[in-house]
């Protein structure tokens, strides 16, 4: 029979609430694992959207890129923390940002191309040109 034996030491409740915190809890959230987030890519026939997954962050951190037929979707945002505990004082900074680029086809009308960001989601409406959206079948008459 085994015996498990339990050893508490001692510490100063400064200490405790230092070393027992979490250094960066936000590397576990869902949408910022792996540093790049989820995205949705849907496609209508008036155009493509896509959906960037990044609650947390504000419309001012994002910064969006069209050039050519390369869309380039970024984020930036730095997070300072201090906390003063009688003789200590811990200061972390972190920076969150990640990078994507999508080659959109030549479909999209590209003049028209508008974003917004409500509720920690990023979404970018991409139409189709007039050409290129799908046209109802139609009975041609013959002459």
């Amino acid at each position: 029979m085994s015996t498990l034996v339990k050893t508490h030491f001692a510490t100063p409740s400064y200490l405790n609430g230092f070393f027992n915190k979490d250094l960066f809890p936000e590397f576990n959230t869902p949408a910022f694992s792996g540093s790049v987030p989820a995205v949705n890519v849907v496609e209508s026939n008036e155009g493509f959207r896509i959906e960037v997954a990044a609650p947390g962050l504000q419309k001012s951190d994002f910064t969006l890129n069209l050039e050519k037929n390369q869309l380039t979707i970024s984020a930036q945002k730095e997070q300072k923390s201090e906390e003063n505990e009688e003789k200590y004082t811990r200061r972390e900074f972190k920076y969150t940002s990640f990078q994507r680029t999508f080659t959109l086809p030549n479909s999209v009308d590209a003049e028209k191309v508008v974003a917004n960001y409500s509720e920690g989601i990023l979404s970018i409406a991409l139409p189709k040109r007039e050409e290129a959206k799908e046209k109802p079948a139609r009975q041609i008459e013959i002459a």
